[in-house]
Parts: structure tokens; C-alpha cells; sequence
């Protein structure tokens, strides 16, 4: 690699001095020749042999030799370029690249490479192909015939840049989730607390989701919020950039309702980072607040859990994903609401205010999160009540609490819910099977939560194959002031194993063809039987 590395910069120190002694300002004998998909190949081949040693492979001026020359290689992806007939701002012409190509730039690394200059140069044709492959790296070049997910790739990776040049990181975080601040200290004009926006989210983002929606934000920023107005920071092509690259963010919903578990070729995982998770299909999974019994809450900080499963002959794993701008690892039982005046018959408001009446704030309440099975699998379309079933119909709970996972101990709790008027029943200590490992990062809960899937308590539910089993989610965002029934809560989605396909299906298929064939061949003979009798 230092051998690489010294050649490099010994090509580069060449150049230069080849450069001095161009002197003759090149012109083309033709046009730039259509660009066509042979000619970008040869371009891309001279580029990766003769430029990128300084321009580096992605066109970024990050070549090995960059961080020894003085001035640095130019970035192409920036669409900057300083020598041009054009007015400022403006693009160079094709003429002027071919003439910075074909001279060279004295006092720098960039050598002439006209032939008819140096011996080591590149035909006319060759200067065109190149150029036309170096027009690829900055977007400003392209035209509306290019390929538009190219073209798309350019704009969000530049728009990446923008994000981080403005440091919309140090609030909204690096991925976009929310978790750049480490404490609520932020207010609206009117003294009220402001949590901020995830922006992967795009039914949290106000005023719009499209990126000219986007745009304006950044624009006019967000009057009495912390939201500033970026046009004297940025740009309008950077504000545009940006904007693209928050669109791109948005997260893309799954629409179907029924989770397909993934067959293991091993044992299933137990770990959230396991890569055969990324063969899993994932379930999105929407919550709301809990309005249907008092203690009600409408403002619920968990609105989305995704959800994948793999099962072996065994075991079944769930991982369940959400975001979680703070990990909430303590829970504190004194600051609970005493909920018994709303549960009054009677009372005039039965809802918690969205100030005051809970602490919404850090080092208070646990993060949680509940998967929820009837006890019993139905029969035709009726289920449990999506809220805790009821005293006919129980449901199994799988709670996982922050804190027990933070402090090392058994963190999922078994239970069986017979409706909301009651707290649910913990199982035996000896029925808690249920293992478990989580992971936050980065504004982001990865939980698995892996157990048998057949038990022999008639309380478990009870994973069959070809079987279609109701599933719900319970939420808590600790730091939301979530605890007990202030919660977030989902409707029934369904869990599914397939079948195995049994052998005697494909021998019956076998057993057809040879059937068929035999039966084909025998009215063939026969006809001919037939057809010679007759002469």
C-alpha cells in the first residue's frame, strides 16, 4: 500500500511539471460527441487509471494522493469547478473542461493531457470520454434523459452533506430520530415543552411530507419553535438538497397484516443484531393512545413497532423495533397516578392532561413494551377485546421492562389479562419462559423475545403451524409519562406459520403425470391399432 502510495504521489509531482510547461490553450476539432453508454465505459476507464489516484474513485477528491497535495484535487461531486467562460455560479461550457483537461492547471498536481503535449497524453476522443464520466459526479451536469435513480442517489448524498454542514443533527440526530438532545430544554414561545421531531416519521412532520413541503420549512423555519429559518445559512440548491435527503428519511410502511415467520436453517436467534434477521420479513405495526378506559392518554409516543419472527422445530423468536428518542431504564412507583377520581362513574373528564397531571420527563418512568396472544386461539372472526380480552376470553401478555433488562435480570413477565378492570396475573415463576435481549441506539429499541412454541401450560398461547394467531401491541414511553394503562395500544395484526408441504402432495403430482402419460400413450396406440386395421 505505501508502495501504491508513493507511486501515486511521484505520478502526481510529475504532472505537475508537465503542467508548467504547457502552454497552449487546446481547442476541440469537434463537439462533444453523444453521450453514449460505450463511451462512458472507456471514460470510466481512463478515470479510474489516469484521475483517481488524486480525484479519488467517487469523484470526491479523496484520492490517495489527495491529503499530500497543496491545493487539494477537486471534488466533482460539489459541481464547483473555478476555470470557465461562464459567468459565476454558473457551469463551465464543455469547451472549457476539455481546455483544463487538455492544458493542465500550472502550479498544481493537474498535468496536461493533450498528447500532442506530453507523450503520456490522451487523444481528443479519449479527453471527450473522460470528461463526459467526470460530468456523472456532480448532479448540476445532468439531464433529464439520465437515469433518474442515479440522479436521485447524487441528490440525497448531497443532500447527507447539507444535513450535516447545518448540524440539523445536534436536535433532530444523525439518523433523524429525534435523539439529538440528551435533556427536554427546549419551549415554544408559550413556555411549553417541545419534543423533537423524528423526521423518519412522516405523519409527525407538520405542514407537509413532499419535498417542496420540506423545502419551505427550512426556508421560513417554524415561528415560535426552536425551528430557525435557513435561507441566509443555505443555499436555495442546498435547501433543495436537504429537503430531498429528509424525504428520502421517511420511513415506508408495510400494508399487510399478517406477520409470515421465517423458517430457521438452524436454531432461531436470540440476539437483535443477528444478520438472519435481515431475511425476515418485517410487519409494521401502528399504535395510538389509549382512549377507552380511563385512565385515557392521546398522546402517545410510540406510534409505530415493527415486527419480524423466525421459528426452528422448537422455537420462535419475535424482534421487535421501535423508536425511542431517550432510553428510559428507571421506574419510579411514587410518581404513578393515582387514577381513582377519574375512574369515578360520573366524572366529568376521565382524560390525563398533557402537562402536569404525569411528569413527562427523563429518569422517571421505564421504557416497556407488551406482545399480546389470546389464550385460546379463535374461532371464525371473533377475538378477545384488543384491550386485555376479558373474564371469557384472557389474553397472554409478554411485557419486557426496560429497567429488569438494564439491571440484568429476567426482563420479559408473563401474564394473563382477563379484561382492563384488572391488573393482569403474573404466571409461576416456574412458567416464565421467555429469554430476552435488547439493544437502544441511537433513538432505537431492537428487542427479542424468544420462547417455545409449543408449552404445556394451557394458559400459553401456542404457536401451530397453518394457524392464523391474533396479535397485539401494548407501548410505554417512559419519559412520555407512560406507566399502567397510559399507554400505547394496537388492534389485532396475525402471526402465521405455514405448513410444511407434505411428500404425498409431490408423489400424487408424480403419480398424475405418469398416469396421464400412460394413458396418452395407450389411446395413441390404439388409434393406430385402429387405422391399420382398416387398410
Amino acid at each position: 500500500m505505501k508502495a501504491l502510495l508513493g507511486i501515486a504521489i511521484a505520478v502526481c509531482i510529475l504532472a505537475s511539471v508537465g503542467a508548467r510547461v504547457a502552454s497552449a490553450a487546446n481547442q476541440p476539432s469537434k463537439p462533444m460527441p453523444a453521450v453514449t453508454p460505450e463511451l462512458m465505459e472507456e471514460g470510466k476507464l481512463i478515470y479510474f487509471r489516469r484521475c483517481s489516484f488524486c480525484h479519488g474513485l467517487l469523484g470526491d477528491g479523496n484520492g490517495p494522493a489527495s491529503d499530500f497535495l497543496d491545493p487539494r484535487p477537486r471534488d466533482f461531486t460539489l459541481g464547483t469547478f473555478k476555470f470557465r467562460s461562464t459567468q459565476s455560479g454558473e457551469l463551465p461550457l464543455d469547451a472549457d473542461l476539455f481546455r483544463t483537461v487538455s492544458r493542465g492547471l500550472p502550479g498544481t498536481a493537474m498535468q496536461a493531457f493533450d498528447k500532442d503535449l506530453i507523450k503520456n497524453g490522451l487523444s481528443e476522443a479519449q479527453r471527450w470520454a473522460v470528461i463526459a464520466y467526470v460530468k456523472t459526479f456532480a448532479i448540476e451536469f445532468e439531464d433529464e434523459d439520465l437515469d433518474p435513480v442515479k440522479r436521485g442517489k447524487v441528490v440525497i448524498a448531497k443532500g447527507k452533506k447539507v444535513f450535516e454542514k447545518a448540524k440539523c443533527w445536534e436536535c433532530h440526530g444523525k439518523l433523524g430520530r429525534g435523539d439529538g438532545q440528551k435533556a427536554f430544554d427546549r419551549e415554544d414561545d408559550w413556555g411549553f415543552p417541545i419534543r423533537i421531531r423524528n423526521v423518519t416519521h412522516p405523519w409527525k412532520i407538520k405542514a407537509g411530507i413532499e419535498v417542496e413541503d420540506i423545502y419551505m420549512r427550512f426556508s421560513t423555519g417554524i415561528s415560535g419553535t426552536p425551528m430557525p429559518s435557513f435561507v441566509k445559512a443555505l443555499t436555495e440548491e442546498e435547501r433543495w438538497f436537504l429537503a430531498n435527503y429528509i424525504k428520502s428519511l421517511q420511513h415506508q410502511m408495510t400494508q399487510h397484516q399478517v406477520l409470515k415467520v421465517f423458517p430457521a436453517e438452524s436454531a432461531v436467534p436470540d440476539a437483535p443484531d443477528d444478520p438472519m434477521w435481515d431475511r425476515a420479513e418485517p410487519m409494521d405495526i401502528r399504535l395510538a393512545g389509549q382512549v377507552i378506559a380511563a385512565p385515557r392518554w392521546q398522546n402517545v409516543g410510540i406510534e409505530l413497532v415493527t415486527v419480524k419472527a423466525i421459528y426452528d422445530e422448537s422455537d420462535i423468536a419475535f424482534l421487535v423495533v421501535w423508536d425511542d428518542a431517550f432510553k428510559d431504564a428507571t421506574h419510579d412507583a411514587d410518581q404513578e397516578l393515582d387514577v381513582a377520581e377519574l375512574r369515578e362513574v360520573g366524572n366529568f373528564n376521565s382524560y390525563v392532561a398533557a402537562n402536569d397531571m404525569v411528569p413527562r420527563q427523563l429518569e422517571t418512568f421505564r421504557d416497556a413494551i407488551a406482545m399480546q396472544f389470546p389464550v385460546k386461539l379463535p374461532t371464525g372472526t371473533k377475538k378477545p377485546h384488543f384491550m386485555r380480552g376479558d373474564s371469557s376470553q384472557p389474553v397472554h401478555l409478554w411485557v419486557w421492562k426496560a429497567d429488569m433488562d438494564d439491571q440484568g435480570e429476567r426482563a420479559v413477565e408473563e401474564a394473563i389479562a382477563r379484561g382492563w378492570k384488572q391488573q393482569p396475573k403474573a404466571q409461576a415463576q416456574e412458567q416464565q419462559q421467555i429469554d430476552s435481549k435488547a439493544v437502544w441506539d441511537q433513538g432505537r429499541w431492537r428487542v427479542v423475545m424468544k420462547r417455545p412454541r409449543i408449552t404445556d401450560d394451557k394458559n400459553d398461547v401456542q404457536f401451530v403451524a397453518g394457524k392464523f394467531i391474533p396479535m397485539s401491541m401494548n407501548t410505554w414511553d417512559g419519559s412520555n409519562g407512560e406507566h399502567g394503562l397510559i399507554m400505547g395500544l394496537s388492534t389485532w395484526y396475525y402471526v402465521f406459520i405455514e405448513t410444511p408441504t407434505p411428500m404425498s402432495v409431490y408423489l400424487y403430482a408424480v403419480l398424475a403425470v405418469l398416469l396421464t402419460g400412460a394413458l396418452g400413450y395407450w389411446l395413441m396406440r390404439k388409434a393406430e391399432q385402429e387405422a391399420g386395421s382398416t387398410a
